[in-house]
This record gives C-alpha cells, sequence and structure tokens, in this order.
C-alpha cells in the first residue's frame, strides 16, 4: 500500500456520475433475460458513450460475443461480472507507486496544458508528501502565465511547503536550476517541477519540457525520477491525444487523472491505459489537497459497477 492509497468507499463515493450512469443504462440487464446479439450490440453502445474509446470497446464487446457463443455466459445477470473480470484484466500486475530516488533529492516533473488541474494536482502531489513527513519543494517553471506562478504561490502557502520562483517571462529553465540548487542546499526530499502548459507552437512547448528536463538531469543524478503528465478526465477522448503528443517528446512514466469525479465518462481510465499503455498512477477525486488517490484498477472497476448506495459526492 503507498501513502497515497484510499479505501474502496473513497474511489465508489466520488464516481457517482459514472456509477449512475453505467447502472442506469445496463438496469435492462435484470429479469433472466436470455442474452442475444442485440442486447450485446446496446453493451456497446454503453461503453462507447462512457468514453472507453471505439477501439478499446470493440475488445471488451468481442470478449463478451465469444464468452456468448462459447456459452461461457448464457443469462444477463453474468454480463456485469464478465465485464467486470474482463477490464481488471487490462491492468496487470505493476509498481504504480511514485518512483523514490535511492540518493538526494527525488525529482517530479509535471507536465499538461492548460486548464487540466496541473497546479491543483501538484499542490495534492506536494500536500501528501508532506503530510507523510516529508519535507517538499516545488518549483513555478511555468514562467509565460502570470497567473501559474500565483496559483502555485498561494497553493504553497495554504500547504506549507517551499516554493522557488523568477519573475514572469524568466527562463523556465533558470527557475529549474535554482529549484534543484534549492532541493539539495537544503536536503530537500522532493522536489516537483512544474512546467507551462501552453506555449506560441507546440514545438515551443516541447522544447521547454526537453530543456527543463536536461537541466534537473544534469544538477541530480538520474532526475527527474518521475515525469507526470496530469490529463483532464472530463476531456474525453481528447486526453489520449494529448497523452500522445507528450510521449513523443518526454519519457512520461505515469498519469495523474485529475477531475474524475466530476465526469459521467469515467471509461476514460480504461482507454488510457489500453491505446497508451502508461501507467495511472493518481486521480484526483475532488479539489482539496487531500482528494488524491493511488490508482487501484479492482478498486476502480468495482466501484464503476456498484449498485451500492454511497455517500454524496462530497470533497474529505
Amino acid at each position: 500500500m503507498g501513502i497515497f492509497s484510499k479505501t474502496k468507499d473513497f474511489f465508489a463515493s466520488r464516481l457517482g456520475k459514472t456509477r449512475k450512469k453505467i447502472t442506469g443504462s445496463l438496469a435492462f440487464l435484470v429479469g433472466g433475460r436470455k442474452i442475444d446479439d442485440d442486447i450485446i450490440d446496446q453493451i456497446e453502445e454503453i461503453l462507447i458513450s462512457d468514453d472507453i474509446g471505439i477501439a478499446t470497446t470493440r475488445k471488451i464487446v468481442e470478449d463478451l460475443r465469444t464468452a456468448y457463443r462459447n456459452k461461457q455466459i448464457t443469462e444477463t445477470e453474468q454480463i456485469i461480472p464478465f465485464l467486470k473480470e474482463d477490464m481488471k484484466r487490462y491492468w496487470p500486475q505493476q509498481d504504480r507507486q511514485l518512483k523514490r530516488a535511492q540518493q538526494g533529492p527525488t525529482v517530479i516533473l509535471v507536465a499538461g496544458v492548460n486548464g487540466t488541474g496541473k497546479t491543483t494536482s501538484i499542490a495534492k502531489l506536494a500536500y501528501t508528501l508532506k503530510q507523510n513527513d516529508n519535507s517538499v519543494i516545488v518549483a513555478a517553471c511555468d514562467t509565460f502565465r502570470a497567473a501559474a506562478v500565483e496559483q502555485l504561490t498561494i497553493w504553497a502557502e495554504r500547504i506549507d511547503v517551499q516554493i522557488v520562483k523568477h519573475q514572469m517571462g524568466a527562463d523556465p529553465a533558470a527557475v529549474a536550476f535554482d529549484a534543484c540548487q534549492a532541493a539539495l542546499a537544503r536536503n530537500a526530499d522532493y522536489l516537483i517541477l512544474d512546467t507551462a502548459g501552453r506555449l506560441h507552437t507546440q514545438k515551443d512547448l516541447m522544447k521547454q519540457l526537453t530543456k527543463i528536463r536536461d537541466v534537473a538531469a544534469k544538477k541530480i543524478p538520474g532526475a527527474p525520477h518521475e515525469v507526470i503528465l496530469v490529463l483532464d478526465a472530463t476531456t474525453g477522448q481528447n486526453a489520449i491525444a494529448q497523452a500522445q503528443l507528450f510521449t513523443e517528446a518526454i519519457n512520461v512514466t505515469g498519469i495523474f487523472l485529475a477531475k474524475l469525479d466530476g465526469t459521467a465518462r469515467g471509461g476514460i481510465v480504461i482507454a488510457v491505459k489500453d491505446q497508451l499503455d502508461i501507467p495511472v498512477k493518481f486521480v484526483g477525486l475532488g479539489e482539496k489537497p487531500e482528494a488524491i488517490a493511488e490508482f487501484d484498477p479492482d478498486k476502480f472497476v468495482e466501484a464503476l459497477f456498484s449498485t451500492e448506495e454511497t455517500a454524496a459526492e462530497t470533497e474529505t
């Protein structure tokens, strides 16, 4: 269990929008009805509408059709248990916990386009690390947007972590350099580097990201130890396109899926794994700094299909 882990109820109580949509759409799977091709076609439409994606949905539905044709399942009551087990197979056993440097500061480079919830996600990471007795420094390397520096400064003060920043328009790599210097001098456990989410061209954005990454690597051995890409769950398949763009430029080691509590299409988590094969390490399930969970596939899938009433979707 990692320091970010939460209980099953934490997931279930915050996936209400997606769960209600799925369970409502699958309400016809009752009464001992026999399975037929029309029912399977309806299942396919429901999964696509949940933003699992056409390619991934086709794989899942083909598994369902095969099980039906082989008479492994014959009644509608068997469909949801089958779907749950089939979806869980998309996540093999792997370490989804945050990496830790063997010596010196652990450097986490955080990327993502503006509006994804990147700054809030950084605050959640920093807050949880600090709550577990780690010293944390955040660096405002997004110097192209005044609001970005201001936002991160407000969060740093709120959760009581140190921040390294320069004036607006400064060289982002220079901020990263100074932040690495500070992390070494102050014996920090973690250094989290915020980065720009939008420049004039995609080429400029990726160039700045690689420059920041290279500066960190020169100052601290093995850095960055994690490259976390923040994606907005509410944007659906557009998040996949964003991730593909970033992975072409930087070695993304994990995904932070933000705003998962705010979407009725939580199936995007499955599409991310199937289409990108990058581990979803964290999910954001609310606005408060403690509303973060280390992603657990089994808990996620069970919560997705749960028919039990849970506490109202409120922040912890």
